[in-house]
C-alpha cells in the first residue's frame, strides 16, 4: 500500500489525521480512481488500530472520495467528465454568491485585512506552483487559499460545501493532469488577481476571473480526456 510511508499519526486527532493523509494519497495520485483497499491495509500501514481508520474512510465516503465495496472494503471512486463539467458549474454559482456577499457586505471584523493578507500569501505560493508547474504544491496552497477566502464570507455551511467541491473537482482533474507531462503554464494562476478585485468590492471583476478560470480549467481537461 503505498501509505505505509506516509506521516506518522497521533492520537489526538487520529480520525481527522487518517482522512487527510488519505485525502492526500488521491489528490496526489498515489491512489488511484477505482482502487481498492481495506480498513486492514490502511490500518497497518499508518500502525493503528481500525477503528479510526474506519471512521475516516466513512468520513471520505460521505465526501464522496471513496466508495463502500461491499465485501472488499473502499474504493478510490471514479469520476467522469461529466462529473467536472458538473463540479464547474455548481463552483461557479457558488462562488458567485460568496463574491457577492463580499463586494456587497463586506465584513466589519477589524481582522479582516490581516486574513485577506495571509489569503493573497497562499494565492502567491499557489501562482509560483502553478507556474512551475507543481501539481503537488499548487494543490495544497489552492485548497488552502479558496477555504480561507470563503470563510471570510461568513458562511461556515457555504465555505465547507466550497471547500469539499473543490476537493472533488482536483480529484477528478488530477488523473488527466498527471498525463499531461509539462504543466508549466497550463494551470490557473489568477489567485492574487481575484483577492484584488475582492478587495476593490468589485464582484463584477470577480466573477470575470472566476470564468475564464472556470473556462480554461474545463477546456484543459476536456483536451486532456480527449488525448
Amino acid at each position: 500500500m503505498p501509505v505505509s510511508d506516509g506521516p506518522a499519526v497521533t492520537r489526538s486527532t487520529l480520525r481527522q489525521q487518517i482522512a487527510d493523509a488519505l485525502r492526500d494519497e488521491i489528490l496526489g495520485g498515489r491512489l488511484t480512481p477505482g482502487q481498492e483497499f481495506t480498513v486492514k491495509e490502511i490500518a497497518e500501514g499508518y500502525g493503528v488500530s481500525a477503528t479510526p481508520v474506519r471512521e475516516a474512510l466513512v468520513d471520505l465516503t460521505a465526501q464522496g472520495l471513496l466508495d463502500s465495496a461491499q465485501h472488499r472494503g473502499f474504493r478510490v471512486h471514479e469520476y467522469s467528465l461529466a462529473d467536472y463539467r458538473a463540479m464547474i458549474e455548481a463552483r461557479s454559482l457558488v462562488a458567485d454568491g460568496i463574491f457577492r456577499g463580499l463586494a456587497e457586505n463586506p465584513p466589519q471584523d477589524p481582522r479582516t485585512p490581516d486574513a485577506l493578507a495571509g489569503v493573497r500569501r497562499r494565492g502567491e505560493e499557489a501562482a509560483r506552483a502553478a507556474g512551475a508547474g507543481d501539481l503537488n504544491v499548487l494543490i495544497g496552497y489552492d485548497l488552502r487559499f479558496w477555504r480561507e477566502l470563503s470563510a471570510l464570507f461568513g458562511n461556515a455551511y457555504l465555505s465547507d460545501f466550497f471547500h469539499r467541491l473543490r476537493v472533488q473537482s482536483w480529484m477528478c482533474a488530477v488523473p488527466h493532469l498527471r498525463r499531461a507531462g509539462d504543466l508549466k503554464g497550463r494551470l490557473w494562476s489568477g489567485h492574487c488577481d481575484l483577492v484584488d478585485a475582492l478587495v476593490r468590492r468589485d464582484a463584477t471583476g470577480a466573477h470575470a476571473i472566476i470564468a475564464g478560470y472556470n473556462a480554461d480549467s474545463l477546456a484543459l481537461i476536456e483536451q486532456l480526456a480527449g488525448d
